[in-house]
């Protein structure tokens, strides 16, 4: 019985980790660039986007070359929301991966 104890310790030890994890990544905030910085883009942890900056002189060029840019930015800071996230949920559990878990980006 001890050992289920135990158990049942570590598991509520890691779910009070998770949730603590879980509001430090909605109030991540990470930026996306592209286009030697005319297009940046900015995105809470949750993924969602809260601002997209563009530059006077991006929006001489043409349309498409315009939102490839806005998808560049986008895209890498998705890439870095990812890196953070899975470093937070790291420090939660300890370094230890959830088989079959994965977050919504």
């Amino acid at each position: 019985m001890t050992d289920f104890t135990k158990i049942l310790e570590k598991a509520k030890e890691l779910e009070a980790k998770m949730k603590e994890s879980q509001k430090k990544i909605k109030d991540i905030r990470v930026e996306g660039v592209s286009g030697s910085n005319s297009i940046k883009v900015i995105l809470d942890g949750e993924g969602e986007m809260q601002k997209i900056e563009i530059s006077n002189e991006i929006l001489k060029e043409e349309k498409s070359i315009i939102e490839d840019l806005i998808v560049a930015a986008h895209n890498s800071a998705k890439d870095q929301l990812k890196s953070k996230t899975t470093e937070e949920i790291s420090k939660a559990t300890g370094g230890l991966g959830i088989p079959g878990f994965k977050w919504p980006l």
